[in-house]
């Protein structure tokens, strides 16, 4: 019975030493082996990489991309436009005798013409183009980024402006 329990006993220790050599031999492949191709493979992808690039393009062409232009004064033309007008470019207001989109009143095209030396009557004023022309001289005078201070010098001057800049507040 003493020699039975004996040889299980080397039988278990022995299933076990052979466990522990596998285990051993799978963990010496997987620190030792395994890290090293990994190591390979990082380094040789590197390498390659740095290979291509480094030589810029031998193409002597030349690449345009078109990008749409800036546009600083658009939602305030929009603004403007839905309270002088809502968007009417004929409108004609014979109580200011202001025309066009921007309601542009007589003294203002006087002031426009004698600045740019422009030649603009007021039948003019009803092509947009022409009407946008002018209040972006004035705008850009001011800035693109001060909207309040364009709108209200655009409206006139006094208490009125500050209403006026209320309403087209709404519409940015």
């Amino acid at each position: 019975m003493i020699s039975l329990r004996k040889e299980k006993y080397q039988s278990h220790i022995l299933r076990l030493m052979q466990q522990l050599t596998i285990s051993f031999f799978a963990h010496f492949f997987y620190d030792f082996v395994m890290k090293s191709i990994l190591k390979k493979i990082v380094s040789i992808t590197f390498l390659l990489t740095l290979a291509f690039k480094v030589f810029a393009p031998t193409s002597e062409s030349l690449i345009v991309v078109r990008t749409s232009p800036l546009e600083p004064y658009k939602s305030l033309i929009h603004a403007i436009g839905m309270v002088e007008t809502k968007y009417d470019t004929l409108a004609y207001n014979p109580l200011e005798k202001a025309v066009g989109y921007f309601q542009i009143r007589p003294i203002r095209l006087i002031d426009y013409n004698s600045r740019t030396g422009s030649m603009y009557s007021r039948n003019d004023l009803f092509n947009y183009k022409i009407s946008e022309k002018i209040f972006l001289y004035y705008a850009t005078e001011i800035g693109p980024y001060d909207l309040e201070r364009i709108a209200k010098t655009w409206n006139g001057s006094g208490k009125s402006t500050i209403l006026y800049w209320e309403q087209v507040k709404k519409f940015l």
